[in-house]
């Protein structure tokens, strides 16, 4: 129960109401809403798709389709309903059809989502780079996204059969499924919303970050590198940084040090550090470069265009791949500063 505290102290309860009485529509009000504060849910989800039917033989769509920060898919279904139906058994189906979704097929989804949110152009090519940035993923191989897909199930409340079922499969299976009470409240002309998060138990919370932080444990394992790095010049410190990250601070560092551009191409690989003559007023950079180097839209995505390096007449970009080989590129453009007082670089 919510209560009002008056001036002279006094409590005055908030009627409870249902979704319905509120003229609160699931999908027009309540869907909408949550897709876009969708921190309510969890701090480390980022929707990628709503209403997502993208199903071979199959007419289902999932609610709201989501990532996590340790590349798990996030399926989440919505109810106003009291009793929450059968979404628990709705949203596992959901789940198995989506697990292992290829990368390529995520960003697809996040291009057609982004455009049908926010209206205007959004590429395939921009979805790849924010989910990259979202993750601070780096190298040249795509991600994989894993088949431990996670679900979020919401409503105004929950039956014993959907808790039940929940919590027997948490336990013995395994699984990861969250169960969120939205209680609506009506006060004045406004509808509040208590947000519960009723399954796990908050003191099970801390459990379930340290298998999900396993898990990544176990990525990271298996090849994928996510070694960070701090960047000192002049008596500042930048990061920690992800490798790509580390790689275009320490060629902005030593280029103030003195370095020039050819130099640094040196350093990192002429593929990897390319320039163009400075753009006329009124066109794009990327247009100029990629018509210079003979690059497609597509791999716009995979050059840090908007972190040019100016140097009198020409504009150099930095390539974001960078794999196994970030350390030795990392020391090879530290020796191109003064031995002393030029930029350096360590692990943390």
């Amino acid at each position: 129960m919510l209560y009002e505290l008056g001036a002279s102290g006094g409590l005055a309860p908030v009627p409870e109401t249902t979704f319905a009485e509120a003229g609160v529509w699931e999908r027009r009000d309540l869907q909408a809403a949550v897709r876009d504060h969708i921190g309510v849910l969890g701090d480390d989800l980022k929707v990628v798709a709503e209403e997502f039917d993208r199903f071979e033989g199959s007419r289902r769509r999932i609610d709201l389709l989501c990532v996590d920060r340790q590349l798990c898919l996030v399926v989440v279904e919505l109810k106003r309903t009291v009793d929450g139906g059968h979404m628990e058994l709705q949203a596992l189906r959901y789940a198995a059809m989506v697990a292992g979704m290829p990368f390529d097929d995520l960003c697809t989804a996040l291009a057609r989502h982004r455009r049908a949110v926010d209206g205007g152009e959004f590429t395939v090519g921009q979805a790849r780079t924010e989910l990259l940035e979202w993750w601070e993923d780096e190298g040249d191989e795509e991600p994989v996204i894993g088949r431990d897909v996670r679900v979020i199930l919401v409503s105004a409340d929950f039956g014993q059969e959907v808790t039940t079922a929940v919590l027997w499969l948490n336990e013995v299976y395994g699984t990861d499924i969250r169960c969120v009470r939205l209680s609506p409240y009506r006060h004045g002309d406004s509808v509040l919303l208590d947000v519960q998060h009723i399954i796990p138990l908050p003191e099970a919370e801390d459990f379930l970050i340290q298998a999900r932080q396993h898990n990544d444990a176990v990525r990271t394992a298996s090849g994928r590198d996510r070694t960070r790095y701090l960047i000192e010049f002049e008596g500042r410190s930048e990061g920690p940084l992800n490798k790509r990250r580390a790689v275009l601070a320490m060629v902005g560092a030593v280029h103030a040090a003195g370095a020039d551009p050819e130099r640094v191409r040196g350093a990192v690989g002429e593929g990897k550090f390319r320039s163009v003559a400075v753009p006329e007023p009124g066109q794009e950079l990327w247009e100029a470069f990629a018509e210079r180097h003979g690059l497609s839209q597509e791999q716009r995505s995979r050059w840090f265009h908007e972190d040019p390096l100016a140097d009198g007449d020409r504009v150099w970009v930095l390539s974001n791949q960078w794999g196994t080989d970030t350390e030795e590129v990392l020391r090879a453009l530290a020796a191109l500063a003064p031995e002393s007082g030029g930029p350096t670089f360590r692990a943390v």
